[in-house]
């Protein structure tokens, strides 16, 4: 019976977890006056916000690592996803950390970033090697493989760079990130566990419960941020279950929010510095809808929306179609 609902299990286990450390973490980030910093070419109603804790990214990781503890297998594949996902979170929380010390908006610089996640893919690249990693790539809809050999790595760090990036970009509205997150994992925990990757749903049921609880207290309006800590903690645990699921070329669609928003401000920058003219009111997207006269709580549940379809048409390529 326990094994037929582990995946509820897990994600009610997480989500009490998160709810639990909230409370307790929340003043503590209070305290320590660990508020955020509102970029001054952002929305004007976003100026409000300016001082709610940040950093909460790490009630989510503490849950996740609780419950992942509890209820998988101790073995290479959950090692690999814990790597990608405190490794990535751990320069997350060395940014946020600066930001907060300096009292400013940017945190480690780019190159520092960049060099961070390099060393990280190639520790998650050494890793894979170890455990015989299939190094082709599955074309969703169809039966078809493209292998790559030596060029996985190269394709390894684009995806992880890619990944925790786009998803970093998606956190600037209230449960935005959190909702749109919880969706796309939730659609991995369906793939993995219908391809009798039982380990890979667990982790992935365990991100959806954390990120649930954490919701909560992010729900507009937030009470904490998760910053960069949660943002790319969680961008790196979506690339990591898409490698581990071989679904790397999926995670375009499941994760179709992510490129979309990646996509309007690569535009933007594009527009602007080649006619001069911006395409959108303001970039990332979710931005241009709030300064239509869109609200902040329209804005985040039409984006929901947008990503449980998304998310349906992945799972509906990867299990009804082909598995």
């Amino acid at each position: 019976m326990f094994a037929d609902n582990v995946l509820i299990v897990t994600i009610v286990a997480a989500f009490l977890i998160a709810v639990l450390i909230g409370p307790l973490f929340i003043p503590f980030l209070r305290r320590l006056k660990f508020g955020q910093a509102i970029r001054e070419e952002g929305p004007q109603s976003h100026y409000k916000k300016a001082g709610t804790p940040t950093m909460g990214g790490t009630i989510i990781l503490l849950a996740l690592i609780f419950t992942v503890l509890k209820f998988a297998n101790a073995n290479m594949e959950i090692y690999f996803l814990l790597l990608v996902t405190l490794g990535y979170g751990l320069i997350g929380f060395l940014d946020d950390f600066i930001k907060i010390r300096k009292k400013r908006n940017l945190g480690l610089t780019a190159k520092e970033k960049f060099a961070g996640q390099i060393v990280l893919a190639i520790g998650a690249y050494i890793l894979l090697l170890m455990m015989g990693h299939d190094t082709s790539l599955h074309l969703p809809g169809t039966p078809w493989k493209l292998e790559l050999g030596y060029f996985y790595f190269p394709f390894l760090l684009f995806l992880l760079v890619g990944t925790t990036n786009a998803v970093n970009i998606t956190d600037g509205l209230d449960g935005l990130l959190a909702g749109t997150g919880a969706i796309a994992f939730g659609a991995y925990a369906i793939i993995a566990w219908f391809g009798q990757d039982y380990d890979t749903a667990i982790f992935s049921a365990a991100v959806v419960g954390a990120v649930l609880g954490f919701l909560v207290f992010n729900a507009h309006p937030a009470r904490v941020f998760m910053g960069d800590t949660g943002s790319l903690g969680l961008g790196g645990a979506l690339a990591g279950i898409a490698i581990m699921t071989k679904t790397e070329l999926l995670l375009a669609i499941i994760g179709g929010v992510f490129v979309v928003e990646t996509l309007s401000v690569i535009l933007q920058v594009v527009s602007f510095k080649t006619r001069g003219k911006r395409i959108f009111r303001m970039s990332p997207l979710h931005h241009h809808f709030e300064l239509t006269g869109w609200s902040e709580w329209r804005v985040v549940v039409t984006f929901w929306l947008v990503g449980m379809f998304f998310a349906g048409l992945g799972v509906y390529l990867e299990v009804v179609t082909i598995r």
